[in-house]
């Protein structure tokens, strides 16, 4: 579990630590403010750390082996020409830090690199041990359609494509879980389940929506039920079960109103069986959805944090707090409200 991450001279942030909550962590801004960034940020470290025993072969870990891993999950996570354009841009040379804190301090790991590194990075401090569970990383746009042979293509061809949804689409294919997690997945499944009107199948490499008319094609379905969709069959193959961690880069995107209010409340269920789940959002609407539940009986004991990026002259100041009054005014929140009184105005005139 992710405490804490600290950002020196990185892209767009100069200098910012952000205290994470335990269970749902919502990062707000406009474009180009870093938000992908975070979740980027904190997946590689999470990542690495996730798959360092099995791809090392070693049960400790080692600076050396941490030291190539990093660098390849950093270009394969941002995909920049070299580990060096995601430092942040000044005259000269310039050097980036990122330290991850977790709630086991043995975990904790820092690397650091500069405006001329290739694929080089150096590491210190050298985390102790390995992270368990592997996290999950949603992109913006749904993956379910792209499943068929993207894994076996990504790893035989120069794909331009971020290697989040490469990672994801092994979780997607794994084999649903068995044994006494059926009990927790059945209570996080079926409200999706209603939601989606059937379940989800994974058949000869194609993924299916099992309606009680028969199987619809994933290309079929619309969307913002794909994204639900994929939720689902994480929940099912035990990668959103028990402990982990989920991050979402815009949830909301292509959804109508209506998903996302599911969308909050699933986000809000996950917290509550225990995984720890980062969002990346500019919509009010799931921002605001989020908050009213947040108050509600069903949901009142999930701790909360709100990240607010705001740029300014080219860099970006982090405000946080437990609520989403405490990050102050974000300029795509108060377009938003903004048109509303517009709207409101002119109705009444």
């Amino acid at each position: 579990m992710l405490r804490s991450l600290k950002l020196s001279n990185f892209t767009v942030f100069a200098e910012a630590t952000l205290a994470f909550s335990p269970s749902l962590n919502v990062i707000v801004g406009q474009n180009g403010a870093g938000k992908s960034h975070v979740l980027k940020a904190a997946y590689t470290v999470a990542a690495v750390s996730a798959r360092g025993e099995r791809d090392s072969g070693s049960e400790v870990p080692s600076k050396s082996y941490l030291e190539k891993a990093i660098a390849k999950k950093l270009r394969g996570v941002f995909r920049p020409d070299e580990l060096g354009r995601l430092v942040t841009r000044k005259r000269g040379r310039n050097r980036c830090e990122i330290v991850a804190k977790f709630k086991t301090t043995q975990l904790r790991m820092g690397f650091a690199f500069n405006t001329s590194s290739k694929s080089e990075v150096s590491v210190e401090p050298c985390p102790q041990k390995w992270e368990g569970k592997p996290p999950v990383f949603l992109p913006a746009r749904e993956l379910l359609t792209i499943y068929p042979g993207f894994v076996s293509l990504y790893e035989t061809t120069e794909l331009p494509f971020e290697e989040t949804w490469r990672d994801t689409c092994l979780l997607l294919g794994a084999p649903l879980a068995r044994g006494p997690r059926l009990v927790e997945i059945k209570k996080l499944l079926d409200p999706l389940e209603q939601v989606l009107g059937g379940t989800v199948e994974l058949d000869e490499g194609r993924f299916y929506l099992k309606l009680s008319s028969g199987k619809m094609e994933a290309h079929l379905v619309a969307e913002g039920f794909r994204k639900l969709a994929m939720i689902a069959r994480l929940i099912a193959t035990g990668s959103l079960i028990g402990t982990g961690s989920l991050f979402w880069d815009e949830p909301e995107a292509n959804l109508n109103p209506k998903v996302i209010k599911s969308v909050a409340r699933t986000i809000l269920q996950l917290c509550l069986s225990g995984i720890q789940v980062f969002v990346a959002s500019h919509s009010l609407f799931l921002i605001r959805e989020l908050d009213i539940l947040l108050h509600s009986d069903d949901f009142n004991t999930v701790e909360s944090r709100f990240f607010g990026l705001h740029l300014s002259s080219g860099a970006v100041n982090v405000e946080q707090g437990d609520s989403i009054d405490d990050i102050g005014t974000i300029d795509a929140l108060q377009e938003e409200l903004s048109q509303s009184d517009r709207y409101l105005q002119s109705d009444a005139n």
